[in-house]
C-alpha cells in the first residue's frame, strides 16, 4: 500500500520549460529557479514584487558590506530609488564614503584578490578584495568631506541624516561640474527625497573627519537620537497608513538600526504596534553562529521587530544556510505584480513653521524641506498622498 503524502506534495510540480534565450528575467525566475538557493531567490522576488511594492507599503533598505565600491550603487540602488521602490535607507558609513568617490569624479578599478599587499601599500594603492583605488583618491574625498562639514554650523548638534544630506549636495555640485549623472547614491537620494542614515557614524572615514574637526575646535556633534526618532517616525506613519517592509542587504548594524524602529515604538515609547510586515534579507551569514547578521525573520518576531501574524509568508532570508521550510506555493507563481509605488518620504517643516533651532535660510512661507538642518521634531510628506498626519510627530 502506498504511503500517504500528508499534503507534502502540494507544491508546484517541477517541470520547467527549456531555456531558449528569449526569456525575460521574470520568466527565467518563475520557470527555472525552482529549488535550492534559486528557489529562495524566487520566493524573495515574489515577496518584493507582489507585496513590498504595493502602493500602501513603505520600504526601508539597509546596506552592509562594500556595495558601492563594487558599483552596485549605480547599477542597482539608484534605479531602485528612481523607480520608487525604496523610501528610506540605512547604510554603513563606508558605503556612503566610497559612494561619494564616484559622485565627485574619482575612480575605482577592477583588480585581483591575489595581489601583493605590501607592494600595493608601497605604490599607494588600496585594496577592497578585488577592487583597487589610490590613497590619493581617499585623500581627495577627505578634503571634499572636510569642506562639506565646514559648511555646517559648528556650534550645533546635527542628526546624521543632515550630514549625509550636506554630503549629497556636495556630490550633486561636483557631478554637475564633471558632467556626470546618476553616479552617486547620495546624490540621487537627495534628488528623490529619500532620507539616508548611517547607524554607526564613528565607524568610517565620515566619523574620522568629524573627529578631526573636533580637534580643530569645532563643536559640531552628531545627534544620534534624532536619527533614532526619525526612522521610528517613518515606520509608525507607514504602519498607520499601510504596511512597512525592510529590504536588508548584508546584515550588521544597519540591519538592526532598520529593525529596531519597532522595539523603539513598542517598548520604549509604549505605542501599540506589532512589527514590520515584510522582511527580505540577502546575506551570506548563518543563523547558527548567533550573530544578528544571520538572525531569521522568526527570531526577529521574538523581539517585536516583525509582525508574528505575517509569518511565514512575509519573511525571507536568502543565505547559504537557509533551510527553506516555507513552500514556494505560498507566493503563487504567475500572480500579476501591482504597479510599483512611486513614493518617497522626505523631511518637511511642520505647520508651525521652521523647526526649532533651524540655522538655514528656510522660511515658514516656503513650506519645503530644509536641506541644511536636522529638526528635533520631524513631520513627513508622502508624495503619493500629500502631507501625512501629525499624530506620529506628536507622540514622538
Amino acid at each position: 500500500m502506498a504511503k500517504r503524502s500528508k499534503g507534502y506534495l502540494g507544491g508546484q510540480r517541477i517541470n520547467p520549460k527549456a531555456i531558449t534565450g528569449k526569456e525575460r528575467v521574470s520568466d527565467l525566475i518563475d520557470n527555472a529557479f525552482l529549488a535550492y538557493n534559486a528557489g529562495r531567490l524566487r520566493e524573495g522576488c515574489r515577496l518584493f514584487t507582489d507585496r513590498m511594492l504595493a502602493a500602501d507599503a513603505t520600504v526601508g533598505m539597509s546596506l552592509t558590506g562594500a556595495m558601492t565600491p563594487a558599483g552596485l550603487g549605480m547599477s542597482v540602488i539608484i534605479p531602485l530609488m528612481e523607480g520608487g521602490f525604496v523610501d528610506w535607507i540605512v547604510s554603513t558609513g563606508a558605503n556612503l564614503y566610497h559612494d561619494a568617490h564616484f559622485g565627485i569624479g574619482l575612480s575605482m578599478h577592477r583588480g585581483t584578490p591575489f595581489a601583493d599587499d605590501v607592494e600595493l601599500r608601497r605604490e599607494g594603492v588600496v585594496r577592497i578584495y578585488d577592487i583597487f583605488l589610490t590613497i590619493e583618491c581617499c585623500s581627495r574625498r577627505t578634503i571634499s568631506f572636510a569642506k562639506c562639514l565646514r559648511c555646517l554650523n559648528s556650534n550645533a548638534r546635527w542628526g546624521q541624516r543632515s550630514i549625509t544630506t550636506a554630503s549629497a549636495r556636495t556630490c550633486v555640485s561636483a557631478s554637475a561640474c564633471w558632467g556626470l549623472k546618476r553616479r552617486s547614491v547620495l546624490g540621487v537620494a537627495h534628488a528623490c527625497a529619500v532620507p539616508v542614515y548611517t547607524s554607526s557614524p564613528g565607524d568610517s572615514s565620515i566619523g574620522m573627519n568629524l573627529a578631526e574637526q573636533a580637534l580643530a575646535g569645532s563643536d559640531l556633534r552628531i545627534d544620534v537620537s534624532a536619527d533614532v526618532n526619525e526612522t521610528a517616525a517613518i515606520v509608525l506613519e507607514a504602519k498607520r497608513k499601510g504596511k512597512s517592509g525592510v529590504l536588508i542587504v548584508g546584515g550588521g548594524s544597519p540591519k538592526n538600526f532598520a529593525l529596531q524602529t519597532e522595539p523603539q515604538i513598542q517598548e520604549v515609547l509604549g505605542i501599540d504596534e506589532k512589527g514590520h510586515d515584510y522582511f527580505l534579507q540577502i546575506t551570506d551569514a548563518r543563523a547558527d553562529t548567533g550573530g544578528l547578521s544571520g538572525a531569521t525573520p522568526g527570531e526577529a518576531v521574538s523581539w517585536g521587530k516583525i509582525d508574528p501574524d505575517k509569518l511565514p509568508d512575509a519573511g525571507r532570508l536568502l543565505s547559504r544556510q537557509h533551510r527553506g521550510d516555507a513552500l514556494a506555493d505560498r507566493l503563487r507563481a504567475g500572480q500579476p505584480s501591482p504597479a510599483p509605488a512611486q513614493a518617497s518620504l522626505r523631511p518637511a517643516h511642520t505647520d508651525d513653521g521652521p523647526p526649532s533651532g533651524c540655522v538655514c535660510r528656510c522660511t515658514q512661507e516656503a513650506r519645503r524641506p530644509c536641506e541644511g538642518c536636522s529638526p528635533p521634531v520631524v513631520a513627513f510628506t508622502d508624495q503619493r498622498s500629500g502631507p501625512l498626519s501629525s499624530s506620529a510627530r506628536n507622540e514622538f
